[in-house]
C-alpha cells in the first residue's frame, strides 16, 4: 500500500472516530453510518484526483463538489435538478433545514431527536471536517495541523455532552489523530529509503544490525510508545485537577427530566422521538396495565404530554414553569358546569422496562396518587418526573373525568379568552399556503368552529383518500405538512400535526397530545397497553367544554361520540354542513356508499370505499438535463444503481400490503398479494419458493427452514389459510391483519438469519429477479407480436391479386 493511500485511510478513520463524539447528542446513531459512507466516497474522490494527478486546489474542489452532490442527493433530491444537481430551490431547502436544525439544537435537551435539520448538521459537519483533514494531511502532506479541525469537532461534542463516557470519545478522537501522525511519520521515513534501527558501531552509514527487519520500524515503535504515554497522561491527569463539574469523568448535574436544571422548569424534550419506532416494533411489548371503573374504555386515552409550541417545522411542548402536585388538581380550563361528566378511578401499573419522564394518565385528571418526585405543569395538565424520576415499575391511581359534551354544546361554544386564542392559534409565516387553502376548501360552508373541526377530522379519517402507514418517514421542516397533504400517506403524527396546524389557520385553538390508546382487555378485568398503542391526536379548544379530543387518523383509536352526531339542531341549512340524520352523510361532494354507515364504521373502512383514488404528482425525477455534469451522473450511478433492487422491493412490499377495496376480487387480490410477499420474503432470506406445494405445506416449510418463533409461525399459517380460503371457498371473507402478519413474518425471518444474509436480503433481495423475468416475458410477447405482424404482412404481399375477395 502506498504512503498516500495509507494517509488517506487514516485521515478518514480519524474523522470518523472524532465524529463518534457526537453520538450522545442525538437519540439515534443512523446518521453516523451515512456520514461514514459519504466520508469514504469523499476520500475515494480525493485519491482518484491525486492519482490523475490534479492540482491541489482542483483536488479539493472535486471533493467539495462531490460532497455537495451527495448531500443534495441525501437531503434535497426533490428540489434538485435530476435529483442530485443543486438548484436554487435546493439551496433554499438547505437553508430551511439548517434553520430548523439550529432551532432544534436550542430547544431540545440531550439527547435531541434526530430531525432532518440536525441530521444535515451532523452529516454535513462531518463531511466538512473530513474534507479539511484530508486536504491538510493528504493533499498538502501536513498531518499535524489536521488536528485542529478534529479538535474543533470534538470540542463541539464535549461542550454539549453531559454523559459519563466523555473519556471514551476523547480516547477515540485522540487515537485517530495519533494514527494519522504515525502514518505521516512512516510515510516521511520511507521517502529516505531503508530505515535502520539502532546506533550501530560503525558510525554513519554502518551496515544494518542483526536485529533483522524488525529494527527497521524502531522509530515507528518509539512514536507509538510516546503517543500512548501522552494519551494516558491526558486521560489521567485531569482526574486529579479541580474542576467546576467534577472533571472529565465526573457526573453531570441533574434537573427536571433528563436534562440539567434546578427543577423549576420543564426541560425541552421530544416525546415523539420513539413513537414511530414503537409502532413498528415486531413485538407488541406491554408497557403498562390498568383497571378502571369506567363503563366504557373508548375514552380512556392515556395522555402523556401536550405539544403546544408550533414553529412551522415541528410541534413541541412549551418550556413552562412547574409546581408541586396539588391535591386535587385544578379544574380543567374552559370546562363549564352544564357539561355532562363522569368521575372514574383508574389504577395503573407501569412495566419495569418502561421508563418515561412524563406520567401517562387519562385526561382530564382530577387527582393523582403516586410516590416519588413528580411536578405538575398546569397548562398541559401533565406530571413530569423531577431529577431523574421515571415511570419505571410505578404503581399509581388517577381520578379523572369523562367529559361528554353534545354537538349542540360544542356548536354553541363562545369566544375563547384572548390570551389563550393568541397563544394557541399562532401559525408561523413559513407554513406553506396549501395548509390554509386546504383547510378553507375542506370546511367550506361550515357554520361554526365545531363543524369545521368535524369536517377536518372526516377529511383525514374518512373521505379524503388518506392511507395509514407507519413506515412513512415522520419528516420535519415547513414543507413536511404540505408533502403529507400531497402524498396522503402517513401515521398518527402526520394526521394529528396536519389537523392541528389546519385548525390554527382557521382560528381554532389547537395542540397535539401524545400518549396511548386505551389498549386491549386481558380477560381478568385489566387492560394491557403495548408499544403499538402509542398514538398522537389533536386537541381543539371550545369555550365551555375545554380541550376536546378529535381522531383524524384512519384505522386508529376511537371516533368521539360528539363528532358522530355532528350537526346541532339549530345548525346551518347549508347542504355542505354535517347532517344529523341517521345516514351521517359525509358531505354533498362525497356521496356515501351506504345510507346506514356511521362515522366510526367509515373511519374503520367497514362501509366500502368512498374515498377518491389516490393520485400522486410527478416526482420530478425525469431524465438528466443536458447540462448535468459528468461527475454528477457518475455519482448518481454509483449511489443509486446498487440500491435499485432494495428500492423496488420496498415499493412492491408497500403496494402488496396496502389497503384496497372490499369486493370479492379485492379481497382475493389482497390476500394473494400478501402470500406473494410472504414467499418472496422467505426467498430473500434464503428459502426459495416451491410452487409444487400447497399453501399449507409451503407455510410449514417456511416455518421449519426459517426457524420462526411462535408469533411469526402463526402469522405464516394465517396467511396460508386465507389463501386457501380465497382459492377454494365459494365466497371468501376478508381476513383482518393480514398485512401485519406479512410484516411479522418479515421481522421474524430477519431476526433468525445471519448478518450477511440480512444484508443481502435488504440490499440485494433474490426476489428482485422477478423484474428480469417480467422484462423477459414482455420482450418475448413483443417479439412474438412483431413476428406475427411480419408474417401476416408477408402473406398478404405474396398472395396473388386474383385470389383476393
Amino acid at each position: 500500500m502506498s504512503g498516500g493511500a495509507r494517509l488517506s485511510i487514516c485521515a478518514t478513520l480519524a474523522t470518523f472516530l472524532a465524529s463518534c463524539a457526537l453520538l450522545p447528542l442525538v437519540d439515534k446513531s443512523s446518521w453516523l453510518l451515512q456520514a461514514a459512507i459519504l466520508l469514504v466516497i469523499q476520500a475515494g474522490v480525493g485519491a482518484a484526483a491525486r492519482r490523475v494527478p490534479l492540482a491541489r486546489p482542483l483536488t479539493i474542489g472535486a471533493q467539495a463538489l462531490v460532497s455537495l452532490l451527495l448531500l443534495t442527493l441525501l437531503f434535497a433530491r426533490q428540489q434538485a435538478f435530476g435529483g442530485i444537481v443543486p438548484s436554487p430551490d435546493s439551496v433554499r431547502h438547505f437553508g430551511l433545514l439548517l434553520q430548523a436544525g439550529g432551532d432544534d439544537v436550542g430547544r431540545y435537551a440531550i439527547p435531541a431527536p434526530l430531525s432532518d435539520g440536525i441530521r444535515l448538521m451532523l452529516v454535513g459537519g462531518a463531511l466538512v471536517i473530513g474534507l479539511a483533514v484530508d486536504a491538510l494531511a493528504v493533499t498538502f502532506r501536513s498531518a499535524a495541523p489536521a488536528g485542529l479541525p478534529l479538535l474543533a469537532l470534538y470540542s463541539v461534542a464535549a461542550g454539549l455532552s453531559e454523559g459519563s463516557a466523555d473519556w471514551l470519545w476523547f480516547l477515540l478522537a485522540a487515537g485517530g489523530y495519533l494514527l494519522l501522525l504515525l502514518a505521516e511519520g512512516r510515510d516521511r521515513l520511507s521517502q529516505w529509503g531503508r530505515v535502520f534501527g539502532g546506533t550501530g558501531r560503525g558510525g554513519f552509514g554502518a551496515a544494518p544490525t542483526a536485529d533483522g527487519p524488525g529494527a527497521a520500524t524502531a522509530p515507528v515503535r518509539t512514536g507509538r510508545r510516546i503517543g500512548a504515554v501522552a494519551l494516558g497522561i491526558a486521560l489521567v491527569v485531569p482526574l486529579g485537577l479541580p474542576a467546576l463539574d467534577g472533571g472529565l469523568l465526573g457526573p453531570s448535574g441533574t434537573g427536571v427530566g433528563n436534562g440539567s436544571g434546578g427543577g423549576g422548569v420543564i426541560s425541552a424534550v421530544n416525546p415523539l422521538a420513539s413513537l414511530q419506532n414503537s409502532l413498528n416494533q415486531p413485538e407488541d411489548r406491554t408497557v403498562m396495565t390498568y383497571r378502571t371503573n369506567a363503563e366504557q374504555t373508548s375514552e380512556m386515552y392515556l395522555r402523556i404530554v401536550a405539544l403546544d409550541d408550533f414553529d412551522g417545522t415541528a410541534w413541541r411542548p412549551s418550556v413552562r414553569s412547574i409546581t408541586d402536585v396539588p391535591s386535587p388538581l385544578p379544574n380543567p380550563p374552559g370546562l363549564g358546569p352544564d357539561i355532562r361528566r363522569t368521575e372514574v378511578q383508574t389504577n395503573i401499573q407501569a412495566a419495569d422496562n418502561y421508563a418515561q419522564d412524563w406520567l401517562p394518565m387519562p385526561y382530564p385528571a382530577a387527582k393523582v396518587s403516586i410516590d416519588g418526585r413528580w411536578r405538575f405543569e398546569e397548562v398541559g395538565r401533565t406530571l413530569v418526573g423531577d431529577h431523574g424520576e421515571t415511570t419505571q415499575g410505578k404503581q399509581y391511581s388517577v381520578k379523572s373525568l369523562i367529559v361528554q359534551p353534545t354537538a349542540q354544546q360544542l356548536a354553541n361554544a363562545g369566544e375563547p379568552p384572548a390570551g389563550l386564542l393568541k397563544e394557541f392559534t399562532k401559525v408561523p409565516s413559513s407554513v406553506p399556503d396549501v395548509v390554509r387553502t386546504t383547510a378553507l376548501r375542506v370546511t367550506k360552508g361550515s357554520a361554526n368552529n365545531y363543524e369545521r373541526a368535524v369536517k377536518l377530522q372526516d377529511y383525514f379519517a374518512v373521505n379524503g383518500g388518506f392511507t395509514y402507514n407507519t413506515e412513512v418517514s415522520a419528516g420535519s421542516g415547513s414543507v413536511a405538512i404540505a408533502r403529507f397533504l400531497k402524498q396522503k400517506e402517513g401515521f398518527c403524527v402526520h394526521f394529528s400535526f396536519a389537523m392541528a396546524a389546519m385548525a390554527r389557520t382557521l382560528g381554532i385553538p389547537a395542540r397535539v397530545a401524545v400518549g396511548f390508546t386505551p389498549g386491549s382487555p386481558t380477560g381478568d378485568g385489566t387492560y394491557a397497553v403495548g408499544l403499538r398503542d402509542a398514538h398522537a391526536w389533536p386537541e381543539l379548544y371550545f369555550e365551555g367544554v375545554g380541550w376536546t379530543r378529535f381522531e383524524p387518523t384512519p384505522n386508529r383509536g376511537y371516533t368521539p361520540e360528539y363528532t358522530q352526531d355532528n350537526t346541532p339542531t339549530s345548525g346551518s341549512s347549508d347542504s355542505a354542513a354535517p347532517s344529523a340524520s341517521s345516514s351521517n352523510e359525509p358531505s354533498a361532494s362525497q356521496p356515501s356508499t351506504s345510507d346506514n354507515c356511521s362515522a366510526q364504521q367509515r373511519k374503520q373502512g367497514e362501509c366500502g370505499s368512498t374515498a377518491p383514488a389516490l393520485v400522486t404528482g410527478s416526482t420530478d425525477d425525469g431524465p438528466p438535463m443536458g447540462t448535468v455534469l459528468l461527475m454528477a451522473l457518475a455519482a448518481l450511478l454509483i449511489l443509486v444503481v446498487p440500491l435499485l433492487p432494495m428500492m423496488w422491493r420496498i415499493r412492491i412490499r408497500a403496494l402488496r400490503l396496502g389497503s384496497g377495496g372490499r369486493t370479492d376480487a379485492d379481497i382475493a387480490g389482497r390476500t394473494l398479494a400478501a402470500w406473494q410477499e410472504v414467499t418472496d420474503t422467505a426467498w430473500d432470506h434464503g428459502i426459495p419458493p416451491d410452487d409444487s406445494q400447497t399453501p399449507r405445506k409451503a407455510a410449514a416449510r417456511i416455518v421449519r427452514l426459517g426457524h420462526l418463533d411462535s408469533a411469526a409461525a402463526e402469522s405464516v399459517h394465517r396467511v396460508a389459510a386465507a389463501v386457501e380460503q380465497v382459492l377454494y371457498a365459494p365466497r371468501p371473507q376478508p381476513v383482518s391483519g393480514i398485512g401485519e402478519d406479512a410484516r411479522r413474518v418479515h421481522a421474524g425471518l430477519h431476526g433468525t438469519v445471519s448478518r450477511l444474509t440480512r444484508l443481502r436480503a435488504t440490499l440485494a433481495p433474490r426476489s428482485a429477479v422477478r423484474v428480469a423475468w417480467a422484462f423477459a416475458e414482455r420482450r418475448a410477447r413483443f417479439a412474438a407480436g412483431l413476428r406475427e405482424r411480419w408474417t401476416t404482412a408477408r402473406t398478404a404481399r405474396s398472395r396473388p391479386s386474383g385470389q383476393e375477395g
